[in-house]
């Protein structure tokens, strides 16, 4: 039968198939644009917006696309484990950051930048990390990043709540201005943008001035250059011509004109306070620009001050760092450079200062005939002289400087000789500079071979020492294992009748006031699958892995603590209160706590690498230069323990045990329970003896008050470790090696410290720093506290910036060994 369409069958059912094909084909038509419109750029962060550094949406772009904001993986990180949240150009090559967010304190790849439905805007280093950056404290509806550069912050009834123009970092882009109480800082090197040693600020008076700075407090040393505009309004304007000049509301305009003026629509412009001080112009040509010339990458054309070596400072090392020399090369940067026979604290880093690469000159003995000076014409050291000879000549400087054990500089010119010490500052060589610079250097490596002839016999007494040391802490051990199965026994029976009592305890209103989440026990049971995996075990408890089931899964480290004998409630209080209140990179964070009942647990980050123990004593030692900055992690660590936080902190228990390293193998300091709270008006405390055999200071055992001094002591342990690769007491070698510290004050007085790092090449081609870092070592485990440096002290040894003296021997008397 034919259809009622006049169709045949066939024909109709083919009619069918391409109507329906052709119904597919728009679907899918439809389908690609649906999803091409949504792998179209994001340009605004709306309400529920998550970023992530890996995620499907890691930055948002302004309208036009010449700026990114999100994560940016830090320079030089191979394995992209840090990131800032930042500002940057996006047609450039690389990507070049303008405004950065966490400069300081670079976050993981677990890391989240999160507006929330309810309007909180946070960085957070995962998800159940503490802000790392909030820009507003109020309900955010959106933040968009404009054609300028410039990020903003609304509200709901689109109010400005932040902008990034307002908080800048290091860099000005066109269309930005500098108001007064506003500044820029420079970063530390070129790619580390942690905060560095400049600023340039607009003053509250109207003076435009360019500040040396301490770069861990930011306190200013001394103005290098300034507008003299005091008493007027004023603002520091880059318009969007690409051109700088300060606006002065008197009616006049200081301007600062570059090499070349250059189009806004051809080049990318910025200004930035770069790392050695001066404030330079850059460009770099778009891709459509109409001049070909140029090439693609930035140029500076203008900087000021013009010649950044010229600026000098009273206090500081200037721009090239301690030790060292200031030279401007043809693109407006400077060159630094050491003295002969010195070399950079870090290779890598010419702003980190010089360190001599031979012993100093003794004061115990005569010595200037092993000791020459290295003439450098045309250069200076202006600051810290300390004796000054006028009138003289040339020969009798020399002579001065030769025979004063305390001179390592003298500078002559014009008929008069300054003697300087160590460190030197605000070197520089030019053709302007008069006079010449006498540095001390040996003469040949007479000066790096003592005379051991004076120290045999006591290598000799304290050999026939060691066996005795050796002897005691056997027998120790062996007594401290009986008591501590004597005392475990009756802890046990003690527990037992206090479980069945089932106290409950009552909340501690110390705790309220921390930005800490308190979890049920309930809930740290399932995270921990009923407490299944344990990671390891301390002083005061158990520590177990854990996942917690948030708006992503967030490893955690979950620390069950003892049930104490006595005082439990104070033990925990102490340490959630000190814990909670700290925060610094070099710390496992704390997420919350639990205490319900007899329950006392407590929520950690969770440290991917493990403890420094698994790193550092394996078969392949780890590298070199990684150790480094583990060891300076954790100088930085205690540095903010002892001096930087609320109230200091003694933590009694430095080991590599509780040194944990993180996704991006920062060292991370790690349980405070075995911690003595200073407060306000204390510096030491008397306690009973805690801390690790092999790492505890000798004052724990003569009942003598302990300072964070003690920390010192242990941290000098530890650093012997990070250089060797071994573990401080080892008793299957050689009795001359079996105590590491003995061993190597053996081999510094007997100038063999390259043993502590033999078959270790990249240590060896560094030996310079291996000798500094072992020599400090030295004087952290002193036998007498009051010779152990602060840990600023510490700080500033590794870093190079002061000079380390000769040592005395560390080990104990005669009369301290007693069974």
């Amino acid at each position: 039968m034919a259809s009622t369409t006049g169709f045949p069958t066939h024909q109709h059912h083919l009619l069918r198939f391409f109507l329906i094909l052709f119904l597919l084909l728009l679907l899918g038509i439809r389908t690609r644009t649906r999803t091409a419109t949504a792998a179209q750029t994001v340009t605004e962060i709306t309400r529920g917006t998550t970023l992530t550094p890996a995620g499907p949406l890691s930055y948002v772009a302004s309208p036009s696309g010449d700026f990114g904001f999100g994560f940016h993986p830090l320079p030089n990180d191979s394995d992209a484990s840090g990131f800032l949240l930042a500002v940057w150009f996006a047609g450039t090559d690389p990507k070049t950051v303008v405004w950065s967010a966490n400069g300081d304190s670079p976050v993981g790849p677990a890391a989240r930048l999160v507006l929330t439905v309810d309007g909180q805007f946070a960085l957070t280093n995962g998800a159940m990390g503490r802000p790392v950056w909030q820009p507003a404290g109020v309900a955010v509806s959106s933040a968009s990043l404009l054609d300028t550069g410039n990020l903003v912050v609304f509200a709901a009834d689109s109010a400005v709540l932040w902008q990034s123009f307002a908080f800048p970092t290091d860099t000005m882009v066109p269309a930005q201005v500098l108001n007064q109480s506003t500044f820029l800082q420079s970063r530390l090197t070129d790619s580390d943008y942690s905060k560095g040693r400049f600023q340039l600020l607009n003053r509250e008076d109207g003076d435009l001035v360019f500040l040396a700075v301490n770069a861990a407090t930011g306190y200013e040393y001394h103005v290098y250059e300034h507008t003299a505009t005091a008493g007027n309004d004023t603002q520091l304007v880059f318009d969007p011509a690409g051109l700088l000049y300060f606006d002065v509301k008197n009616g006049s305009t200081i301007s600062f004109p570059p090499q070349v003026e250059l189009p806004t629509d051809d080049f990318y412009q910025r200004m930035t306070l770069d790392s050695d001080g001066a404030l330079r112009q850059y460009v770099y040509p778009k891709p459509d620009a109409s001049s070909s010339s140029w090439p693609s990458r930035w140029t500076a054309v203008q900087s000021i001050p013009p010649d950044i070596c010229k600026a000098v400072t009273p206090t500081g090392s200037g721009v090239c760092g301690f030790n060292s020399f200031c030279v401007i090369d043809a693109s407006l940067r400077p060159v630094c450079k050491c003295p002969p026979q010195y070399s950079f604290v870090d290779p890598k880093n010419q702003y980190s200062g010089c360190t001599p690469d031979f012993p100093a000159q003794s004061c115990g003995r005569d010595e200037s005939a092993l000791f020459d000076l290295a003439e450098l014409i045309t250069s200076d050291f202006p600051y810290g002289d300390y004796e000054l000879y006028s009138p003289t000549d040339d020969d009798r400087c020399k002579e001065y400087c030769l025979r004063d054990c305390f001179c390592y500089v003298a500078i002559f010119r014009d008929g008069s000789c300054w003697k300087k010490k160590m460190p030197v500052s605000n070197g520089r060589e030019g053709t302007d500079v008069g006079g010449k610079t006498l540095i001390k250097v040996p003469k040949d490596n007479s000066a790096r071979r003592r005379s051991n002839q004076n120290r045999t016999k006591v290598i000799e007494e304290r050999r026939d020492r060691r066996t005795a040391v050796l002897v005691g802490s056997l027998i120790l051990g062996v007594s401290a294992l009986l008591n501590t199965v004597l005392v475990a026994g009756i802890a046990v029976a003690l527990c037992h009748f206090c479980c069945r009592r089932k106290q409950k305890l009552a909340p501690d209103p110390a705790l309220s006031g921390l930005h800490l989440r308190a979890f049920s026990y309930r809930e740290l049971e399932e995270a921990t699958d009923n407490f299944r995996e344990q990671l390891g075990s301390g002083s005061f408890g158990a520590v177990y892995k854990g996942v917690l089931a948030l708006e992503s899964e967030t490893r955690v480290a979950v620390k069950m603590l003892h049930e104490r004998l006595r005082e439990p409630e104070k033990e925990f209080t102490n340490e959630v209160t000190s814990i909670g209140r700290t925060y610094h990179k070099n710390l496992v964070g704390l997420f919350g706590f639990c205490n319900e009942g007899t329950h006392r647990l407590l929520v950690y980050e969770y440290m991917s690498n493990g403890p420094l123990t698994d790193y550092l004593f394996r078969t392949e030692r780890p590298s070199w230069s990684r150790r480094v900055q583990i060891a300076l992690g954790v100088a930085k660590g205690l540095l903010y323990l002892h001096e930087e936080c609320e109230a200091q902190i003694i933590h009694c228990d430095i080991k590599p045990q509780n040194i944990l390293l993180d996704d991006s193998l920062t060292a991370r300091i790690s349980d405070f329970g075995l911690a003595k709270l200073l407060m306000d008006g204390q510096t030491r405390t008397d306690t009973g003896i805690r801390g690790t055999r092999g790492y505890v200071a000798p004052e724990w055992f003569r009942n003598r008050v302990v300072t964070a001094k003690v920390d010192v002591y242990s941290f000098g342990v530890v650093l012997l470790e990070i250089i060797c690769c071994r573990r401080n007491i080892e008793l299957e070698r050689d009795e001359d090696e079996a105590v590491l510290a003995y061993w190597a004050y053996d081999c510094f007085a007997e100038d063999m410290l390259s043993l502590l790092v033999e078959n270790d090449g990249e240590a060896t081609a560094d030996m310079s720093r291996a000798e500094r870092f072992a020599t400090v070592a030295i004087w952290w485990i002193q036998e007498d506290p009051s010779l152990r440096p602060s840990m600023r002290e510490v700080v500033q040894m590794l870093e190079g910036a002061v000079e380390v003296p000769t040592p005395p021997d560390p080990s104990p008397s005669q009369s301290a060994i007693t069974m």
